[in-house]
């Protein structure tokens, strides 16, 4: 079968790879389509979570159930799924208080085992949940990263008709103003340097576009920049009391008076991808379709990968999600 493996930082190929086979507990599925993270670009192009080479790229996807292995009792052929993108073990203390995404040996699809830039994937059976059959599959796709924007909105613990900064519309940022549109919550405000990105968010889920330079006065916002500078930015910009929920990946470091956070009682809240909101967010993925379809930008094949990674990483992505059409959903 055709796949996308990365090897190393800047190494990513696409090879003719066997088909997989699940062992008992696991479950072969066909890959329908898949999205392109922000994450999947920076291991590629920085390595830092590189634990297996090569490993097969990509965690966002949704696709068909084509395999059962022994024991599999949850899922029948046919169904349709999108998976968890959280490996983990399930026997730490973490795990065993639901928490998951805070696994003492946690990793990701696409590093701690194969990933979905490919025609088939096997995965273990607790990482898959069932996607309703009338959702269209461009959508499934997104129930991934939707995930992870929902669980930066529950973090912040927002009142009704508190305004809301999102810094950053890219997936996860333009995702999480649906999420607030979706649920009647903010007003919105939505900030990034690419000003059609951010006009193209506002237009979808009715928000305001800002700047980071305003003296904006909200009590709440979303960093999903990756951005110190950015970042540094919000802190200046929110008032007092506000909390500030940190989901971008960053590079770099954050120098920072830490008087700052005691005598303007400023909370910085870490999102690390999400808790249970899973299924949540895939039953919130159909009223929410009209919203996300705007968002999303062309569908590629799997030998267009490569060169889609360097058009993204480029900026030069007309929507927010570039999804990988790999199979029919027939």
């Amino acid at each position: 079968m055709k796949a996308v493996r990365l090897y190393a930082k800047g190494d990513l190929r696409v090879e003719n790879v066997p088909q997989p086979v699940p062992q008992a507990g696991w479950v072969r599925v066909r890959v329908t389509f898949a999205g392109i993270c922000g994450s999947d670009l920076h291991n590629f192009k920085t390595g830092q979570w590189i634990t297996r080479s090569p490993s097969i790229a990509g965690h966002e996807f949704t696709g068909v159930v084509t395999e059962l292995g022994a024991g599999v009792a949850t899922f029948k052929l046919g169904d349709i799924i999108a998976a968890d993108s959280r490996f983990w073990c399930g026997e730490c203390g973490p795990c065993l208080e639901g928490r998951q995404h805070l696994c003492e040996t946690l990793g990701f699809i696409g590093e701690a085992c194969d990933g979905c830039f490919a025609e088939e994937i096997i995965l273990p059976e607790k990482l898959l949940h069932l996607v309703p059959a009338n959702l269209a599959p461009q959508i499934a796709a997104t129930a991934e990263p939707f995930a992870v924007a929902l669980h930066a909105v529950r973090r912040l613990r927002l009142s009704k008709d508190e305004p809301v900064l999102i810094a950053g519309c890219g997936p996860i940022g333009g995702l999480a103003a649906v999420i607030l549109a979706h649920l009647g919550l903010g007003p919105i405000l939505v900030a990034d340097r690419n000003e059609k990105r951010a006009t193209l968010v506002a237009h979808v889920t009715g928000a305001s576009v800002g700047t980071l330079d305003q003296s904006h006065a909200v009590r709440a916002a979303i960093d999903a920049t990756g951005s110190i500078a950015a970042l540094r930015s919000i802190i200046d910009c929110v008032a007092g009391g506000a909390s500030i929920a940190l989901v971008g990946i960053s590079h770099g470091v954050l120098e920072i008076d830490p008087n700052i956070f005691v005598e303007r009682e400023l909370s910085l809240v870490g999102c690390h991808a999400f808790q249970q909101e899973m299924p949540e967010a895939i039953a919130m993925l159909s009223d929410c379709a009209a919203m996300i379809r705007p968002l999303l930008d062309r569908e590629i094949s799997l030998d267009e990968v490569p060169d889609a990674y360097a058009r993204i990483a480029a900026g030069k992505a007309q929507g927010l999600k570039t999804l990988i059409r790999v199979s029919a959903s027939e």
